[in-house]
């Protein structure tokens, strides 16, 4: 494997997702594809963002299943553990151990005002706790811990990635040069993959509606159905516009997993019925996720390598997490004894 962080000559790119249920195959057009052909442009870290999961209340047993199942979702779609460092997050304890000088560092005003934030006190009045406030000095932290120089976001998580800017310049100015300033990597081809419900909406794994999105575990037959009950609209032509945005999305999904543009997909459907051409996008999904799902489902059988991959994951990461945090502490003024 090359050698990573510190040593390398690449960039570094750095991403994390929570293990929270499902991808969809939002997920996987917009952010997984693009991660496979990282591997091959920069030294990556992905993370499985356990400790991001507890801000809100987690089944114990079912957090350590969703870890594994989206260790084997990611080796399935195509990530190389030899090519990548993939691991736990709470397998590397300088992730928190960061959180905390970083705290030093971070305004009460900045943390409060995040979106993510307000949004999930709002969706937890419940449990509004301290980690939730603090989430976005963890993100700073998982991503300045590897001194990444890009880190791939939606429009929508582009705030965190100025948050984690901010934080290393100030900690920089303070301190003298210690971190990276990180870049918000925003894929500007591939359209977004909207619901099947609302395609005035992102396509979400905690959509309410149980046909707005299709997962990467769904069968065959399910994916079918979803898309057969898809939104269209009266005018029955199959075009790309902006005053027929269920149509678009169907057209943006079909050229993202058929390969190919929208004006062919466009050409490809022109005098078909919506029902031909809801079923076609349907099977062309499908067709698209079986070996996939096959390969998913090989890997969930074999634990012992799942864990010894991720072991494998967490050595790499900690190598580079240990020096910077390191570096962190001679700067702060920690005695270490060396």
């Amino acid at each position: 494997m090359a050698k990573l962080g510190f040593y390398m000559e690449k960039k570094v790119m750095y991403s994390a997702v929570q293990p929270s249920g499902n991808l969809t195959i939002g997920n996987y057009s917009g952010a997984i594809r693009n991660w496979i052909a990282m591997q091959e442009e920069y030294d990556c870290f992905y993370a499985i963002a356990d400790l991001h999961a507890i801000t809100v209340r987690q089944e114990p047993a079912e957090l350590r299943r969703h870890t594994l199942e989206l260790a084997a979702t990611y080796l399935a779609c195509g990530l190389d553990p030899e090519r990548c460092a993939l691991y736990v997050q709470s397998h590397v304890p300088q992730h928190a151990e960061l959180c905390w000088v970083l705290n030093t560092v971070t305004y009460v005003g900045e943390a409060s005002r995040m979106t993510q934030f307000k949004d999930k006190s709002q969706k937890h009045a419940d449990n509004v706790n301290m980690g939730l406030m603090d989430y976005p000095v963890l993100m700073a932290a998982d991503i300045l811990l590897y001194l990444a120089d890009y880190v791939p976001v939606g429009a929508d998580q582009k705030q965190h990635v100025e948050l984690a800017r901010d934080i290393a310049i100030r900690f920089n100015n303070r301190y003298g040069e210690t971190f990276r300033v990180p870049e918000p990597l925003i894929k500007k081809d591939g359209a977004s993959i909207r619901s099947l419900q609302d395609p005035a909406r992102k396509m979400s794994k905690s959509d309410e509606n149980p046909n707005a999105a299709v997962f990467l575990t769904d069968d065959r037959e399910t994916i079918l159905r979803k898309f057969k009950r898809a939104v269209t609209d009266s005018d029955n032509s199959i075009r790309a516009a902006e005053d027929k945005p269920g149509v678009t999305n169907l057209l943006n999904i079909y050229a993202a997993f058929a390969g190919g543009t929208v004006e062919e997909a466009e050409r490809a459907f022109e005098g078909k019925g919506y029902g031909e051409f809801k079923l076609a996008v349907g099977e062309t999904v499908a067709d698209a996720l079986a070996p996939i799902q096959a390969e998913r489902k090989r890997l969930l059988a074999d634990k012992g390598y799942l864990t010894q991959m991720l072991q494998g994951g967490a050595e790499r990461a900690f190598k580079v997490a240990r020096r910077t945090l390191s570096k962190v502490y001679r700067k702060v003024g920690f005695f270490q004894g060396d």
